[in-house]
C-alpha cells in the first residue's frame, strides 16, 4: 500500500455503553465531530459521516469495512455517561497490519466535551502522523458551536432523529432543533438542522409543500444573518435558488462559496458536480464527484450524482449499473426509477419504458410528470398523440413546470424547434427549475445544436469563476535550516529522548524547540523516515547494543527491549523485522 494511500481513515460510529442505552446521540455526536475535525487535515482522507455511519449496527469485518470505505485506518471508539461525567474509549487499527497501534482512555467532566472532543481529535491526528508520515496539523481542530452544552444537547438529538429519514422522527428533530435554538439563539447549526428538515418534508411530500419551503427559507435567513459564510448555509442556498429560482448563476456562486469554507464537504462536491454536468462541462462534473466518491463512497446522494453524470456523459451502461444498485436497496428511489426510464427511452425501450411508468404509485408523480413521459415516448416513436393535445392543454398554465419540461422534451423530438424555444421562455417567466433540468437533458439532443439554442445556453449558465483549490501550507511553514538539522541530530544522539516509552513528536518538538509541523516535515522531507520509524531505528540500535554486552546476558530479549525505549512487545518484534528483516531471537543467534 503506497504512502498516500495508508493516510486515509474511516471514523466508525462510537458506541454507547451507557446502561440504558440513551446517550447513543451524544456517541453519534463525538463521531462527527471527530470526522469534521480531522477532515480540517490536508493530505489527511477522511470518510464522510453517511459512508462510515453506514456501518453502524451491521456485522462486517473490519477488513471488509476498510475495503469497502477504501481506507487504510479505522478509528474504533466507545462513550459512557454516568452522574455528569463522561468516559471516552478510543483506538486506531491499521487494518493491513490487523493491528491497533494506539488507544486512550479519557475520563471527563460532560461539560468540557467540546475540549475533550479537540483533545481527542488533536491526539488522533498526531499519531496518524507519527505512524504514516507528514501531515500540518492545526493547534486547535474542533471549535465549540455554543457555549451551552443543554443547546448541544438538543442539537444532537436533533441530527439523531433526522437521519433516520421519516416524517414521524423529522417533526421530534424539528423539536430539538427549536430547543437548541430557544436555548442559544445564536447556534447557526440549529437554524441549519430547521432548515434541512423543513426542505426534506418538502421535497419528500411529508408536508405542504410551500408552508415547508417558507419555515426552510425563514430558518436559512436567520443562519445567514449569524455566519454568511457557513459552508452548510451555502450548500443550502445553492440548493434553494436552484430548486426554487432557478437560477443556475446564483446556486454555482454559493455552492463555490460552501466548497471554500469546507473544501471536504461531499455534498457541495456532489452539488457542484450536478451544476457542471448539467451545464455541459463534465470535467469538472467529474472531478467533483470522484472527490466525493473518494470520501463518501456507501452515500446513496453520491451514488445517484455519479450515476447521472453518467448518464448526461452517454455512458448509460455505467449509469444503468448505478441505478441498479440504487434500486435493488430501495425500490422506491424515485430520482433512479426516472434516470433509468430516460436512459429507457433515449435507448428506444419505449415498451418497457412504458411499462417502468405504470409500476410507479399514482402518487408518486404529478399528473403532468406522468403524461409528459408518455408524451415523450411517443414523440420518440414518431407520433404526435392525445397525450401531447393534454400536456400542450395542461402547460397553458403558468405554473405547470412539469408540463412546461415535457412540453419542451417532446417538441425537440418531433423537430418542432420554434415551439420548443417558445415554452424555454417560461424557464425566465416563471423560474421553473424543471424546466431548467430538462434544458440541456440528452433526451433534448436532437435541438442542441441548433444556433438558438447556444444562444439560450449561454443565458442559462453564465461563466462564473471557480476558486475551490485546497489551500496549500506556505513553503516558509516549514523552512529548516543545515544548522537545525545538524542540531536535532546531535541532541537525538546526545540525550538519547528515545529511551522515554512516552517520546511523542509534540514532546521532541518541545524539546529541539521548533515547531511540530516543522519536526514532521524535517524527518519526512530530511530524513526520509516518519516519527514512528526515525524513533524505533534509534530504539533498534540502542537494543543490538544491549544484546551484544556480555553484562545483559541475564536480561531477557523483551527486557532490553524495553529499556531501549518500547513499551509494547508486538510493536518491538513487528518493527525489528521491518527493519533487521528477522526476529530479535534470530538477531541474538546470528550474534552469538
Amino acid at each position: 500500500m503506497k504512502l498516500n494511500d495508508q493516510k486515509s481513515i474511516a471514523v466508525l460510529p462510537f458506541r454507547d455503553l451507557s446502561v440504558d442505552g440513551s446517550n447513543e446521540f451524544i456517541c453519534d455526536g463525538i463521531s462527527e465531530e471527530i470526522i469534521n475535525a480531522l477532515a480540517k487535515i490536508d493530505g489527511l482522507k477522511v470518510i464522510s459521516r453517511t459512508s462510515s455511519f453506514f456501518f453502524k449496527n451491521h456485522k462486517a469485518s473490519l477488513d471488509e469495512i476498510a475495503t469497502k470505505l477504501g481506507v487504510a485506518i479505522l478509528l474504533e471508539g466507545s462513550a459512557q455517561i454516568h452522574d455528569g461525567k463522561i468516559r471516552v474509549r478510543a483506538k486506531l487499527i491499521d487494518v493491513e497490519e490487523d493491528t491497533h497501534f494506539w488507544s486512550e482512555t479519557w475520563d471527563r467532566k460532560l461539560e468540557n466535551l467540546f475540549e475533550t472532543q479537540d483533545e481527542i481529535s488533536l491526539l488522533i491526528a498526531d499519531k496518524i502522523r507519527e505512524q504514516y508520515g507528514h501531515l500540518n496539523i492545526s493547534s486547535q481542530l474542533v471549535n465549540s458551536p455554543t457555549k451551552s452544552v443543554s443547546s448541544y444537547e438538543h442539537l444532537l438529538k436533533g441530527r439523531h432523529h433526522f437521519y433516520k429519514w421519516n416524517p414521524e422522527d423529522t417533526h421530534l428533530a424539528i423539536e430539538h432543533f427549536e430547543k437548541s435554538i430557544a436555548l442559544d439563539e445564536e447556534l447557526v447549526e440549529g437554524y441549519l438542522g430547521i432548515a434541512d428538515s423543513y426542505s426534506f418534508m418538502a421535497v419528500a411530500g411529508f408536508a405542504p409543500r410551500e408552508e415547508a419551503w417558507q419555515k426552510s427559507i425563514a430558518a436559512i435567513t436567520s443562519a445567514k444573518n449569524l455566519d454568511p459564510d457557513h459552508a452548510g448555509l451555502n450548500y443550502m442556498l445553492g440548493m434553494q435558488y436552484l430548486f426554487t429560482e432557478a437560477d443556475f448563476a446564483r446556486a454555482m456562486q454559493y455552492g463555490m462559496r460552501s466548497l471554500a469554507a469546507k473544501p471536504t464537504y461531499s455534498e457541495a462536491h456532489q452539488f457542484v458536480s450536478f451544476l457542471h454536468s448539467i451545464k455541459g462541462d463534465f470535467k469538472k462534473a467529474w472531478e467533483h464527484i470522484h472527490y466525493a466518491k473518494s470520501i463518501d463512497p456507501l452515500n446513496p446522494e453520491t451514488k445517484f450524482y455519479e450515476a447521472n453524470y453518467y448518464y448526461r456523459v452517454g455512458e448509460n451502461d455505467k449509469a444503468k449499473e448505478i441505478l441498479n444498485e440504487l434500486l435493488e436497496a430501495n425500490d422506491k428511489n424515485l430520482p433512479a426509477i426516472l434516470v433509468n426510464i430516460y436512459i429507457l427511452i433515449q435507448e428506444r425501450q419505449l415498451e418497457l419504458a412504458c411499462q417502468t411508468i405504470d409500476k410507479i404509485p399514482e402518487q408518486a408523480l404529478t399528473p403532468d410528470e406522468r403524461l409528459g413521459l408518455f408524451a415523450l415516448i411517443d414523440a420518440k416513436d414518431g407520433k404526435s398523440t392525445t397525450h401531447l393535445q393534454k400536456l400542450e392543454k395542461h402547460a397553458q398554465e403558468p405554473e405547470a413546470h412539469h408540463a412546461h419540461a415535457y412540453l419542451f422534451l417532446t417538441y425537440a423530438n418531433l423537430g418542432r424547434y420554434d415551439d420548443a424555444f417558445s415554452v424555454l421562455e417560461k424557464l425566465f417567466e416563471s423560474t421553473s427549475s424543471i424546466l431548467l433540468l430538462a434544458f440541456s437533458d440528452p433526451l433534448g439532443v436532437p435541438i442542441h445544436s441548433e444556433s438558438k439554442y447556444l444562444e439560450f445556453h449561454a443565458r442559462v449558465y453564465p461563466k462564473i469563476g471557480e476558486k475551490t483549490k485546497v489551500k496549500k501550507a506556505r513553503q516558509s511553514d516549514h523552512t529548516i535550516t543545515k544548522e537545525q538539522v545538524e542540531k536535532i541530530q546531535t541532541y537525538v544522539e546526545s540525550e538519547r529522548p528515545y529511551l522515554n516509552p512516552s517520546l511523542t513528536l509534540r514532546t521532541l518538538a518541545e524539546q529541539v524547540e521548533i515547531h511540530p509541523n516543522q519536526l514532521s516535515w524535517l524527518l519526512n522531507e530530511s530524513i526520509g523516515k516518519n516519527f514512528n520509524e526515525f524513533i524505533n531505528h534509534k530504539r533498534i540500535e540502542h537494543f543490538k547494543q544491549l544484546v551484544l554486552d556480555p553484562d545483559n546476558s541475564h536480561i531477557s530479549l523483551i527486557g532490553l527491549a524495553y529499556e531501549s525505549g518500547f513499551n509494547s512487545k508486538t510493536v518491538f518484534n513487528t518493527a525489528f523485522k521491518k527493519e533487521v528483516g528477522m526476529t530479535p531471537k534470530e538477531f541474538q543467534k546470528s550474534q552469538a
